[in-house]
């Protein structure tokens, strides 16, 4: 309902009816005109957003006037204004009371039960509702909307051909239906639903949906037509031309399939947000094999793309994994970085340029773009970690100390990153050769979080490598395994230091697990692997593994 209109109309009564008493000049008359120029002030307090004001006119009124209805239901109003919901409901419960037969009392009552939370007082009040305004259908989609939230799908289904019956079909209620029915597993009944509504009326959407169900069921000629019916009503419809182009894909017809993509790509209606993401899913999905084959092809799709939407930020971003991934890294670097400067707002956009960076092992290129992003997003710490990768791959450990310390500086009392940055100048100390500093900071991060595993592993491991505290480093270690069992690292790690121990017949196990989850394919943990294969005796296997330590070392692994 439109408020102010109403409130603006019921002034305009009363001032009638205001000046009617005051050319009947009798005493009373003036009694109802100061009665009726406080409701019109509290009104006009309502309508002005004074609702303080207008609670305490509409009070004295109601206590004074308790028999009149329109004081009531302009007490709940202001009371809804001011959030105060059962109360609202209190006072158009009172102006329902006196004058059941007004709409717009029950209807607000109900309302005020809805934001209140009261699912069920809100349903039955609309159910009275509609069986006195049967042709309501505001009421009955509000009453469709209480039924979907309580999955009372047979009730949905009825109140829809109510609606039907007053206002007429609508694609909406088509659409509605049919999803309702699917779901209800009554699948038949569903496409007549849509078929129903395509009798009568045009709709790309239910001509499309038609489609959709009919590729479901392996009817792809079939799918087409409707395809082609909805593209004939709207020629750039981008579901049916998906649809579509899918059809062309399963039956693999690379003609068919690109010739209409070109079309969608092609089109200056079509959202570029819609044609960027379609490039992403389907860049992520494609066969590489498939790709390469059309490359000529796929070049022209992302090519219009970029011409019609030459800053749209998802469409370069695609742009830039398509030509990554196609082995045009300059390309690549080209959209990637015009991204991030088209949209210097965007997070994202810095992100994916500082990732490509990462992938073309562009350190010191990545360690600049991220200065920038710190810069342009000083309360985000994620660039100061993607610098740190960088940092750490030029060996800068102290550089990562300083960027660990603004991350502290940053977080306060974020735990979530200062723990994962503690750690990791614990680390970068033992990369120094500060040892003591090293312990100081993993004892920092242990008093925060006695369990946080990272920790725990590496300063258990950093122990063995001293050859001093073994206990306590074994003590550490399999607390990390018991939390994670299939950490081929924590795994690893633990059982070095029971090797260290002299407890290679405990170490074995542990080396076979991790083998199954991934130990293969670390140099370090093969290596310790064969040592204490060796130390058990089954010096043949040790070679084995020996051989295959060294194979992973030259892979740089």
């Amino acid at each position: 309902m439109d408020f102010c209109r109403h409130i603006t109309g019921f002034l305009a009564f009363l001032l009638l009816v205001s000046w009617n008493a005051a050319a009947q000049g009798t005493a009373s008359g003036q009694r109802g005109r100061a009665r009726n120029d406080l409701f019109i002030d509290a009104v006009q307090d309502i309508n002005d957003g004074r609702t303080k004001e207008a609670s305490a006119k509409l009070s004295a009124l109601t206590e004074r006037y308790p028999e009149e209805d329109a004081y009531w239901y302009y007490a709940g109003i202001n009371s809804l204004s001011m959030r105060q919901f059962k109360k609202a409901a209190e006072y158009l419960r009172k102006a329902v009371a006196l004058d059941s037969t007004n709409y717009w009392y029950r209807e607000r009552l109900a309302y005020a039960y809805s934001a209140a939370g009261e699912t069920d007082l809100t349903v039955s009040t609309y159910e009275d509702i509609l069986r006195d305004f049967p042709r309501k259908s505001d009421a009955w989609y509000s009453l469709v909307n209480l039924y979907l939230y309580q999955k009372d799908y047979e009730k949905v289904l009825s109140a829809m051909d109510q609606i039907e019956a007053s206002s007429g079909k609508s694609e909406t209620i088509a659409v509605t239906r049919y999803d309702i029915l699917r779901g209800l597993g009554r699948e038949e009944e569903a496409v007549a639903a849509l078929k129903d509504y395509d009798k009568e009326f045009s709709s790309p959407r239910v001509l499309t949906m038609l489609a959709d169900h009919e590729i479901s069921q392996y009817r792809d000629t079939s799918a087409i037509a409707y395809y082609d019916e909805a593209l004939l009503l709207e020629s750039d419809f981008p579901p049916a031309l998906l649809g579509k182009a899918e059809v062309f894909r399963m039956r693999r017809d690379d003609n068919g399939y690109f010739g209409v993509l070109k079309d969608f790509f092609g089109s200056e209606t079509v959202p570029a947000a819609s044609k960027g993401q379609y490039l992403s899913s389907a860049l992520q999905h494609m066969d590489p094999v498939f790709i390469q084959k059309n490359r000529s092809r796929m070049d022209t799709l992302v090519e219009d793309c970029l011409l019609l939407h030459p800053s749209d930020s998802i469409i370069l971003q695609s742009a830039g994994v398509y030509y990554f991934r196609t082995g045009r890294n300059a390309r690549a670097r080209h959209a990637m970085r015009k991204n991030m400067l088209d949209h210097p707002g965007s997070k994202g956009a810095a992100a994916g340029y500082v990732e490509l960076l990462n992938y073309e092992k562009d350190w010191d290129a990545m360690a600049a773009v991220c200065d920038s992003a710190c810069a342009a997003f000083p309360g985000e710490t994620a660039f100061i970690d993607m610098k740190n990768v960088a940092l750490y791959q030029k060996k800068d450990y102290k550089g990562i100390l300083e960027g660990c310390r603004q991350i502290m500086e940053i977080a306060g009392a974020d735990t979530s990153r200062t723990i994962p940055a503690m750690s990791t100048m614990g680390d970068m100390y033992h990369e120094l050769g500060d040892d003591k500093s090293a312990s100081k900071c993993y004892e920092a991060v242990l008093k925060l979080n006695p369990d946080y595993a990272p920790v725990l592993n590496n300063y258990a491991y950093y122990l063995s490598l001293q050859g001093k505290s073994l206990k306590k480093a074994a003590q550490m270690s399999r607390r990390t395994v018991e939390k994670e069992p299939d950490n081929p690292t924590y795994l690893d790690t633990y059982a070095w230091i029971l090797h260290l121990m002299g407890k290679d017949a405990e170490a074995k196990p542990l080396f076979k697990h991790a083998m199954l989850y991934g130990g293969k394919e670390s140099s370090v943990v093969l290596k310790h692997y064969s040592i204490v294969l060796e130390a058990l005796g089954e010096t043949d296997l040790a070679k084995v593994y020996s051989k295959m330590a060294q194979d992973k070392e030259k892979e740089g692994k």
